[in-house]
């Protein structure tokens, strides 16, 4: 039985466990249907088969060595990652203007973090790809154990994983990829290469732009490492099975027909979008990402403009450029009212 069927199966037996997990009080009113299905690990119910069986499917799917269902976000598996591949001074290269999870991870691991610095695009004021040069550089010259690169990087810049990771296994380096930002791309082939059949270790988060509960991400391995002893380390031993359960349904859409079909109609629009809107200069290798400019303003003046006189809310800006993020939930209304708004400027 699948995970997300089996938390609306009533209970064979009278529940005298946890009684804040028997499905009868709901406090909170607008989460009272949540309530009903927020279950514990009883003997008779046994959700851990039931989340077992459904990460050996999301595998399946992805054609992982693991897929494994986080609820704390892509934080927790960046971190399961390290703690899985490193030992206790070993050295981890990083971009020094990587997520703090990265910086973190390499600490909780007792390593240590080397870094190196992401060329900035003068004219749109984002880091580029991570140059696999740079990646031969340090690992040629320190011994170093793991490489995590982001990629796509928040503004949809792509960087060569497959390249970095030829030079990862020729110096015996394991490479993690913060795909937090890509959770989309196994399921179109409209979109950039995903790293997960790439990398040792891929972390994606499900609740940026894939339609996940906020904090739903996946840690994805292809080496033979059990993630797990890291994980139990510092995640809960009571975890949520209603947001377990949305993961698994989650999977199961972006996989669907629908689902693929919903991400390529996405592309599609803002393909559109940008060829309609000559106002706008449109920068990146992900089309799901908008950065944008307009010549003679800057990134914040535009980021104002689009709030105070437009009523649209940017994701990130910077002195050279805005960039609005779409995904799964940007329905075509939204669309209609950025392609007007983008058309006007």
């Amino acid at each position: 039985m699948s995970l997300v069927k089996l938390l609306y199966e009533k209970p064979e037996k009278t529940l005298f466990t946890t009684p804040s997990h028997g499905q009868k009080l709901a406090i909170y009113e607008p989460l009272r249907e949540m309530y009903k299905i927020d279950i514990s690990e009883t003997e008779c119910q046994d959700p851990q088969e039931a989340l077992e069986r459904a990460q050996l499917r999301a595998r399946a799917i992805y054609h992982t060595y693991s897929t494994t269902f986080l609820t704390n976000g892509s934080t927790s598996g960046i971190i399961a990652a390290v703690l899985s591949c490193t030992q206790v001074g070993d050295k981890v290269l990083i971009a020094s203007n990587s997520h703090p999870c990265h910086f973190n991870a390499v600490r909780l691991a007792g390593a240590r973090a080397l870094t190196y610095d992401l060329e900035i695009d003068p004219e749109w004021g984002v880091p580029l790809e991570t140059k696999p040069d740079v990646i031969d550089y340090y690992l040629s010259r320190y011994n170093i154990r793991t490489v995590i690169v982001t990629s796509p990087s928040y503004e949809g810049i792509i960087s060569d994983i497959e390249e970095i990771k030829s030079i990862c296994e020729k110096h015996s380096a394991f490479l993690i990829i913060d795909e937090a930002h890509g959770a989309l791309y196994p399921f179109s082939d409209n979109l950039p290469l995903s790293a997960v059949n790439i990398a040792d270790f891929t972390v994606q988060s499900l609740h940026k732009t894939a339609g996940g509960l906020n904090p739903t991400a996946l840690l994805h391995c292809n080496c033979e490492i059990d993630v797990k002893p890291a994980l139990n380390m510092f995640m809960t031993t009571s975890p949520s099975y209603p947001l377990l359960a949305s993961i698994e349904a989650n999977i199961n859409y972006l996989d669907s027909r629908e689902g693929r079909k919903e991400i390529d109609n996405l592309i599609i629009r803002l393909d559109k979008i940008r060829s309609k809107c000559r106002g706008c200069e449109f920068f990146g290798d992900d089309p799901t990402k908008v950065l944008i400019r307009v010549p003679g303003i800057s990134g914040f003046e535009l980021s104002e403009m689009l709030y105070e006189d437009f009523g649209i809310e940017d994701e990130r800006t910077n002195e050279k450029s805005t960039m609005l993020l779409c995904g799964l939930g940007t329905d075509n209304k939204k669309l209609d009212r950025l392609q007007h708004v983008l058309s006007k400027l």
